[in-house]
């Protein structure tokens, strides 16, 4: 194997699931042994003391996730503050070992003992976070698969002729200027109408856009979870690699995706409403489509239009797709909660509304679905299984989607609030999307 190749397959190594399961539970094992050789060496005293500061120190960690990003867990299971703490309780018995009892034979094996404890902790709390997905990921090299990272200015524009009719597959002939793979790349979205101020955007264009002639193509807008940014998606969603997979299978053909900045900073949470907290909702109902339409060529007819999200943006998506039916007939709601939230409801309606109640029901989409009928709407509400936070708010919205006459479905998958769950989603929708947007028969 050539050197280049090495490096690209270690740089895509997961770091999330498969091979590096089993070192973690090789790991896990190695540090539960050294913990008890740690206890034996140490004075009864000193085991006490550092037992008390690693479990003081990781519940601080566990109070501080908790205030900072409630109520999104960022919540981490239990079993990540055990690994924390062990990691905690490693570094300080080694350097006790060594204060007492120094010596380089004992000194090297408590350091690396130590420095086990902490790797094995940091590797479990990232394969429930997603927060590096691949080894590559550690050095800023995100796992786009073959997709391209190109600039948008690059890109081609607007085509004189454009393959349409649907469905688009039934109609498209594949040209025989045609990448093999999409491309990814970054363009600010200006918030001309509603005046939020967003990051730029996160969009991924399918090679049968970027074929001569084009096809006029669905759209499907994302959202990412809070906090975050846009190219969340990219990362713990698996976006390129998802998609451009799907448009292998479709001699090209897949939504053009769009994942603008519903926040405004990383870890904003203005909800997805028009409120003091920011305008949000006509963001993402007129600023974004305006960019889209002016911007790209794709299908403009809103039956061909789609939104989704990932726990913050699974809250946005059914939000957007009640209040604006017309813009968003298609949603899918991934993770999301069963209103906007910035804490309790008391705060967050003091928050956005001044605590006039009647203005935050009048947008909110679970009081718009008890009191209206939406059997334009179709969409996707799913949880991770182990999320025992949003999967119950998961099934509420079910419940309430369903008797307000939308076409919803609902399932759950392996995990938790975790970009395994989102990623999952994602690719199992696919097929959905592209026969709900037309791109399929």
């Amino acid at each position: 194997m050539h050197g280049h190749q090495l490096l690209t397959r270690l740089s895509r190594m997961s770091l999330e699931h498969g091979h590096i399961t089993a070192v973690l539970l090789v790991g896990s094992v190695i540090v539960g042994v050294g913990t008890l050789l740690l206890l034996r060496w140490l004075p009864r005293r000193a085991a006490l003391v550092a037992l008390v500061l690693s479990v003081l120190g990781s519940a601080t960690g566990a109070t501080f996730v908790w205030l900072s990003f409630r109520p999104l867990p960022a919540q981490l299971p239990a079993s990540n503050f055990v690994w924390i703490a062990l990691a905690m309780f490693g570094v300080i018995g080694a350097a006790l070992v060594l204060l007492r009892r120094p010596g380089l034979a004992r000194g090297l094996s408590v350091t690396a003992f130590a420095g086990l404890a902490a790797i094995v902790a940091v590797g479990q709390v990232n394969a429930q976070t997603g927060t590096y997905p691949t080894l590559g990921s550690l050095v800023g090299h995100w796992p786009v698969g073959s997709v391209e990272n190109v600039a948008f200015d690059s890109l081609p524009g607007a085509e004189p002729w454009v393959q349409r009719g649907l469905p688009t597959e039934t109609h498209w002939q594949v040209p025989v200027r045609m990448p093999s793979n999409g491309v990814v790349t970054e363009a600010a979205i200006p918030g001309n109408v509603s005046g939020f101020d967003a990051r730029p955007a996160t969009l991924y264009l399918p090679p049968a856009y970027l074929a001569d002639p084009r096809a006029e193509l669905p759209v499907l807008v994302l959202v990412a979870g809070e906090p975050g940014s846009p190219s969340d998606w990219l990362d713990s969603g698996r976006l390129a690699t998802t998609v451009d997979a799907y448009a292998s299978r479709h001699s090209g053909l897949a939504p053009v995706v769009v994942v603008p900045d519903a926040l405004g900073d990383y870890d904003a949470n203005p909800g997805c409403m028009d409120s003091a907290l920011g305008n949000v909702a006509t963001y993402l109902d007129q600023d974004v489509p305006n960019w889209i339409e002016s911007n790209l060529q794709v299908n403009p007819d809103a039956a061909q239009w789609a939104i989704g999200g990932f726990s913050y943006g699974g809250t946005c998506a059914i939000e957007m797709a009640v209040n604006f039916p017309d813009r968003y007939p298609s949603f899918l709601d991934f993770s999301g909660q069963d209103e906007p939230s910035t804490g309790d409801h008391e705060d967050t309606v003091a928050a956005m509304f001044d605590g006039d109640e009647s203005a935050f029901d009048v947008v909110n989409a679970r009081d718009l679905m008890a009191q209206n009928r939406y059997p334009q709407l179709s969409g996707v509400f799913v949880a991770g299984e182990d999320d025992d936070i949003y999967r119950p708010q998961q099934e509420i919205m079910f419940e309430a989607a369903r008797a307000a006459d939308m076409n919803v479905d609902y399932y759950t998958l392996p995990g938790g609030h975790s970009g395994d769950v989102w990623g999952t989603a994602l690719e199992l929708e696919m097929d959905w999307l592209g026969r709900t947007l037309a791109l399929t028969p």
